[in-house]
């Protein structure tokens, strides 16, 4: 690691294999705390090369344990967290509201490392059990449409990781990597990045894979549809910008999104959202992430698949599908 670190201070990049190499050391405790704290920083100072890139992905890909959800045409929704925006749980309460509109989502999450309350801190406060059993992920998304994959539970080899990004407490390349390694491997993805270099670096891995993905980033900085600005969208065959006029709704302040200042207060504020009595801006924006989700996977229009989003929230589908996952948890 001595070598590797002096390089990287040096200003040099990594090969990929110099990266899978790392990432699988790590995986291995090869390193001390330190040695990978130092590594983590290197990479808050500049950039990360695609190759590097498709290095750590490639490595954390093969270390997983791997859920087969293939008989089901799966999407997650999957944001890589660190915008620093604290928003409440967007991509959880829309892939909740896409179940309700009969999209089977494979939901890949963690608890929050540079946020309050990230997908798994309030899946587990309302009682969403975390589990990595291939018959209880498939019972899931049979009965209600969606399955949820916490990710310490399928990524062991980050076990030595955890802890300092937790100790760090701000964003790493871990964040990158979150929605490029859920381990059931998704035919559909839609996935929201904190900045636009990181988007065409995830647009220039993607379209080397047969996914249907869809990239978001919110030109004020979200890692998601924010509706208080213009949306840069990148698919395998076009670019565009999606405005909430697309949506049919007005634009939205950052007040009307933010979060809780606790767990408890996320996830009150998840339940009463998902059971229809959240605010029109909540609904509004919950709407336009599950629509996306919805249009990704159907090729519907935005506009078409925000409708369908909307007719899900408003009677409760997406509400019967939580009942349903916290009922099989039990």
């Amino acid at each position: 690691m001595k070598t590797i670190l002096n390089r990287l201070i040096n200003h040099e990049m990594l090969s990929k294999e110099e990266a899978k190499s790392v990432l699988f050391n790590i995986s291995k405790g090869s390193y001390n705390p330190s040695q990978i704290a130092s590594f983590l920083t290197v990479y808050m100072m500049r950039s990360i090369s695609i190759e590097e890139l498709a290095g750590f992905r490639e490595a954390l890909q093969e270390l997983c344990i791997k859920v087969d959800l293939s008989d089901y045409n799966t999407i997650d929704l999957c944001g890589t967290g660190g915008d620093g925006k604290d928003t409440f749980n967007i991509s959880t309460l829309a892939a909740f509201v896409a179940a309700g509109a009969g999209i089977k989502v494979a939901k890949h999450g963690n608890y929050g490392v540079s946020s309050i309350s990230g997908s798994s801190n309030v899946l587990e406060k309302v009682g969403v059990k975390f589990s990595n059993d291939s018959d209880f992920l498939k019972k899931c998304i049979d009965q209600a449409g969606i399955c949820i994959l916490h990710a310490p539970l399928f990524h062991p080899a980050m076990k030595n990781v955890g802890p300092i990004r937790k100790e760090l407490g701000i964003r790493t390349f871990f964040n990158m990597l979150g929605p490029m390694i859920n381990p059931s491997f998704p035919k559909n993805q839609l996935v929201g990045v904190y900045n636009l270099e990181l988007a065409r670096k995830y647009a220039y891995l993607y379209q080397n894979t047969d996914i249907n993905y869809t990239i978001l980033h919110s030109l004020e900085g979200y890692d998601e549809i924010s509706l208080t600005c213009p949306t840069k969208t990148i698919t395998k065959s076009m670019e565009g910008i999606l405005k909430p006029e697309d949506f049919g709704v007005r634009q939205l302040s950052q007040n009307e999104i933010e979060g809780g200042k606790t767990i408890d207060e996320s996830a009150a504020m998840f339940m009463n959202i998902i059971s229809g009595i959240g605010s029109e801006a909540q609904n509004n924006v919950v709407c336009a992430n599950a629509g996306m989700a919805i249009a990704t996977v159907t090729k519907c229009s935005p506009l078409e698949g925000f409708t369908i989003a909307k007719e899900s929230l408003v009677t409760k589908k997406g509400l019967a599908a939580l009942k349903k996952l916290q009922e099989l948890s039990k």
